[in-house]
């Protein structure tokens, strides 16, 4: 049998990267992780999910946004003030995450390789470092390696990037701007939080998307709502429009002329129309894996396995859903699968959530996935305002839509809009994936107030119309 330097080696230090690594070696295998970032964690600490989520709690908070029912929200004046408070507690969280990620992997004896990964075979990686100037190449073999190198922010040439007026969304989480109105390009997941967090800012946002609808993934009705909210605000939607062209103005401003020849003018400009796989420099063609036009991998969705058997990948670099829940995941059942340990789960069904203002969160199937598929099915809806905890917070615009099978009451899917949408999901999640249905939920007690009371007048709503038993004589 060869001799290798590692059992495991992961390259990429994100979500899939550390959940896989971590595994690994509570299987007892030797694992190192190799990542080129100044500090661990990958996009999902430091570009993408913690930075935009923390951004976004901390516009809730400075804005007095969940208050706004009851008094004035704070005006638009201390725009600095806003700022630092705002970086501040980036700083702090992305700081208290890295240690955190430290602390597991030295915990679990995770090596951790700093630099650029490249394979020069099926077994053996080139790892270039860049210390003060100095450069030091190294390599390292290993029996099984999984990719994790995560995506970054699609810049196609025709989009003036310069940092300032025009920029993506590495740039908002590295420092969040204060323009007096901006135009987001791409009315996806990154896009529609963006937007929604600089419209909570009091800043005028219009959104350019290409296609007819937003987040088609997600059920209908919760979208419609969804929507609903973001004109009240102000938000203008330019759905079904593509981009001609973009200029700049003579202070950098951004013109852009759209295809049906109206123009849109804003101080600044947000591009957000997709991501590509971080797959440039790791040197695929040596190894016969092929990565398609946005730079994704094709894996066997069984094993996550590449064409080359004991090369894994995982994460946002296999494409869609691409969340760091689901990140993680993936990464533990590459490790599993990698040293033949049988697969286990909680459940087939995993929660999907958008963390935009307000949050969208989704499980199981649409009611036109459920039709589409020949379920016989119930509705139920539980709009947040018919609980008293809505009027507590003063949140009365969300709501809450469970779908049930008609033959065995069985809850198929559950979609939410609203405040707290994403912790709500998981009861959701539960009684789904531990075959529930309209029985429990209506049947059950929940605490009063909450949120999570929606259940309950959901299922009463679907349970009112469901055909009665007849009662024996």
């Amino acid at each position: 049998m060869a001799k290798y330097d590692y059992d495991f080696v992961v390259i990429g230090g994100g979500p899939a990267g550390r959940r896989a690594a971590i595994q690994a070696s509570k299987l007892g295998k030797s694992v190192a992780v190799v990542d080129d970032q100044k500090l661990i964690g990958g996009v999902s600490v430091h570009t993408g999910t913690l930075p935009s989520k923390t951004i976004r709690e901390s516009v809730l908070s400075v804005t007095g946004w969940r208050d706004q029912h009851f008094k004035s929200r704070q005006p638009r004046n201390g725009v600095h003030m806003m700022q630092d408070s705002i970086n501040s507690r980036l700083s702090t969280t992305l700081g208290d995450e890295v240690e955190v990620i430290d602390n597991q992997l030295a915990r679990n004896n995770v090596a951790i390789l700093k630099g650029k990964a490249k394979f020069t075979d099926t077994h053996k990686l080139a790892i270039q470092q860049n210390s003060q100037g100095q450069r030091t190449n190294f390599s390292v073999t290993a029996d099984k390696f999984l990719i994790a190198v995560g995506t970054k922010p699609f810049r196609p040439k025709s989009i003036p990037f310069n940092g300032t007026t025009v920029i993506d969304s590495d740039s908002v989480a590295a420092n969040l701007p204060m323009p007096k109105s901006i135009t987001v390009v791409g009315g996806g997941v990154i896009g529609l939080e963006y937007a929604t967090i600089f419209s909570t800012l009091d800043i005028p946002v219009t959104v350019v998307e290409a296609r007819e609808q937003i987040l088609e993934f997600i059920d209908r009705d919760v979208v419609a709502n969804f929507v609903h909210q973001l004109t009240e605000r102000g938000i203008s939607l330019r759905l079904g429009r593509k981009i001609e062209k973009i200029t700049l103005d003579d202070q950098d401003r951004p013109n852009i002329i759209l295809d049906d020849g109206r123009q849109l003018r804003s101080e600044m400009l947000l591009f957000t129309a997709g991501r590509v796989g971080a797959v440039d420099s790791l040197g695929l063609e040596k190894v016969g894996i092929k990565c398609d036009s946005r730079g994704r991998l094709v894996v066997d969705k069984e094993t996550l396995q590449t064409s080359q058997p004991n090369i894994y990948a995982a994460g946002d670099i296999i494409g869609f859903p691409a969340l760091a829940s689901t990140s993680m995941e993936q990464g533990r059942q590459a490790a599993c699968h990698a040293f033949g340990v049988p697969l286990t789960n909680g459940g087939n069904s995993f929660p999907l959530g958008i963390y935009s203002i307000p949050e969208i969160a989704s499980i199981g199937l649409s009611e036109e996935d459920a039709r589409t598929q020949g379920y016989q099915v119930e509705i139920g809806i539980a709009r947040f305002q018919e609980t008293s905890r809505g009027h507590i917070l003063g949140n009365c615009k969300g709501m809450l839509k469970c779908i049930f099978d008609l033959n065995d009451r069985k809850l198929l899917g559950v979609h939410i809009v609203g405040e707290g949408a994403t912790e709500l999901i998981h009861i959701g999640q539960a009684v789904i994936n531990l075959n529930g249905g309209i029985d429990y939920l209506s049947d059950n007690v929940f605490n009063f107030p909450t949120l999570a009371e929606a259940y309950k007048v959901a299922a009463l709503d679907a349970y009112n119309r469901l055909p009665k038993p007849r009662l024996r004589a």
